[in-house]
């Protein structure tokens, strides 16, 4: 195939998604329903159509009038373990996997809170980079653990994780390390020497690396995830991973995760707190979706990862153009951009309210993940490559680097 002829999937991912009506809370967020002028690019979902397959089989299951109990997918272990394999080249044990009902994030609440089960004495901090995943913070305080926040370190080439600065707290009473990878919101592809040495503050401190995982199928061509209980060697035991098929396969509504606990001792302690909030392993539609998309999902995957790469480099080229620091990081993985605001010459503090009121562009505010994201933004690029094109075309005329005042465009 010569690079004028359009890969397989583009036609079916450059089809135009109409999400209003639907309670899409990524385009209620942007105005965008019922402002169609609008273009959502903020929450981390993705306005690209999910896999034939995963469609095909939930309307083959709610056909059937009986929607009641249901058991757990006897075979939904295997199956995950099978994907570790095939897509990663992971080794997982079947015995590891706990299939959940909820999403990642309700996943680490419930860790936690097994984690300080399993203690006899006052529980020790939690330790999270920063910028992160906006979600962690607040979940630690639901949870009634204090956090640190651990400044990531911002090179030449992106950001690192600052493994020196976790190794300080070698040795004192942890709960838990907890970081998103690939990372949220930069989408970088933390090394596997990095997630081993944190792997090793957290068990010195009696805790666990929790690593949530749920970017880690998008990964860019020339980089690979390290999945954080492989990477982790002989300290497995102290090592959680979280993942779900919702971002991989835009099935985020259909809220469900995978952990892989090699711990049996947690594993029992994580089910006993499920089943005190009437939570067990399973979930009807959850399942059906997750086995259609293990199992039928990958060509599609595949189309897609090339469909993003397209828009990446659409995307990073046009804002370097603008301005040469405004993507600090490049992106090594999911569909996510973090935007210098400054770079760009729009306002630190008013960047996200001024870009949508301007030109109608609903991007995500860096100050979400951190007191570090301030004076940043994060942009999803994961839409058809016409819209994202208008998108920043729209960005262009909304910027003026030069006198770091923004100019209001012309959308007609």
């Amino acid at each position: 195939m010569d690079a004028a002829t359009p890969a397989p999937w583009d036609s079916f991912f450059d089809r135009p998604l109409d999400r209003s009506g639907t309670g899409s809370s990524k385009w209620l967020a942007a105005g965008a329903d019922p402002d169609p002028g609008r273009i959502p690019l903020g929450l981390a979902d993705m306005d690209l159509p999910g896999p034939p397959a995963v469609a095909e089989a939930l309307a083959a299951r709610v056909a059937h009038p009986a929607l009641g109990y249901t058991v757990c997918d006897p075979g939904g272990r295997e199956l995950v373990a099978a994907w570790y394999r095939t897509r990663h080249g992971a080794a997982v044990d079947p015995e590891w996997v706990l299939l959940l009902p909820f999403g990642p994030r309700t996943a680490i609440r419930l860790l936690l809170e097994a984690l300080r089960a399993g203690r006899t004495g006052p529980p020790g901090p939690v330790l999270l980079p920063t910028p992160e995943y906006g979600g962690f913070a607040p979940t630690c305080r639901a949870a009634g653990l204090p956090y640190r926040e651990v400044p990531l370190a911002l090179e030449e080439d992106g950001y690192r994780l600052p493994v020196a600065e976790f190794a300080r707290y070698g040795g004192r009473p942890l709960t838990a390390v907890l970081l998103s990878s690939p990372h949220n919101p930069t989408a970088r592809v933390w090394e596997r020497s990095a997630i081993r040495a944190l792997a090793e503050v957290a068990a010195e401190g009696g805790g666990v690396l929790i690593s949530d995982e749920v970017h880690a199928d998008l990964v860019h061509p020339g980089h690979r995830h390290p999945v954080a209980v492989e990477a982790a060697g002989d300290l497995a035991p102290a090592t959680v991973t979280l993942h779900s098929v919702g971002k991989t396969f835009n099935t985020t509504g259909l809220t469900s995760a995978f952990a892989l606990v090699p711990d049996p001792a947690l594993r029992a302690r994580l089910r006993e707190v499920m089943a005190g909030y009437g939570l067990w392993e399973g979930g009807l539609l959850t399942q059906v979706a997750q086995r259609a998309a293990l199992e039928h999902g990958g060509a599609w995957l595949d189309g897609l990862l090339a469909y993003l790469a397209g828009n990446r480099d659409l995307a990073v080229d046009a804002l370097r153009r603008l301005a040469p620091r405004a993507v600090p990081s490049p992106p090594q993985a999911s569909y996510l951009l973090w935007l210098d605001a400054t770079a760009l010459g729009l306002p630190a503090d008013r960047a996200r309210a001024l870009l949508l009121d301007r030109c109608g562009l609903g991007l995500q505010d860096g100050a979400g993940f951190g007191a570090a994201g301030r004076g940043f933004l994060r942009l999803n690029y994961a839409l058809p490559r016409r819209r994202l094109a208008e998108a920043l075309d729209r960005l262009a005329r909304s910027a003026d680097p030069e006198g770091g005042r923004p100019v209001p465009p012309d959308l007609r």
